[in-house]
């Protein structure tokens, strides 16, 4: 039997997913996993390995790993030093042994080297505000940042465990500094 909450739930998430379009987002569970997503920027994935992109697919691995989207990050090491330390966050207040494994590999996979950027050291521009993620699709220098939203009350652990990403162009934050 479905649980009616779960469905209203499920509908909010995919109203947040669909508004986000044409920029992506996704939703993951407390491993990273993703558990809804809407497909925006499908050129985003082209060369990524194709065993990354098998269900369960993993948000930070996709992203991290040397065959993923990694080497299109032009701000790898910087990305890396943004995301890791949220991940070693949740491992020290959780203590849950998957994501200490997943820690440990994501901290050894190597940082190849990256494409210059065509965005102005977006890194250094909305330093201390926001973080970009820097990647080159198709060609073209992209930076976005992210925001991340999760359910104030979720009466379910399922739900508490949910958190939606969803990336913007990081020149929305260029045209508000100004």
């Amino acid at each position: 039997m479905r649980d009616p909450e779960l469905d209203v739930a499920r509908k909010a998430i995919d109203l947040i997913l669909e508004a986000q379009w044409p920029y992506p987002a996704f939703a993951v569970d407390r491993h990273w996993m993703v558990a809804a997503s809407h497909q925006a920027l499908p050129e985003l994935y082209a060369g990524v390995a194709d065993g990354l992109l098998k269900q369960p697919i993993n948000a930070l691995r996709l992203s991290l790993h040397p065959e993923g989207l990694a080497p299109r990050i032009s701000n790898l090491a910087e990305w890396r030093a943004h995301v890791l330390p949220r991940l070693r966050r949740q491992v020290d207040l959780t203590s849950d042994p998957v994501l200490a494994d997943f820690l440990r590999e994501l901290s050894a996979d190597p940082v190849p080297g990256s494409p210059a950027s065509d965005a102005p050291s977006a890194a250094r521009e909305f330093a201390g505000v926001v973080f970009p993620l820097q990647i080159v699709v198709g060609g073209t220098a992209l930076a976005f940042f992210t925001t991340i939203t999760l359910f104030a009350t979720p009466t379910d652990v399922t739900l508490s465990e949910l958190a939606i990403e969803s990336f913007f162009p990081a020149e929305v934050v260029r045209r508000l500094s100004r």
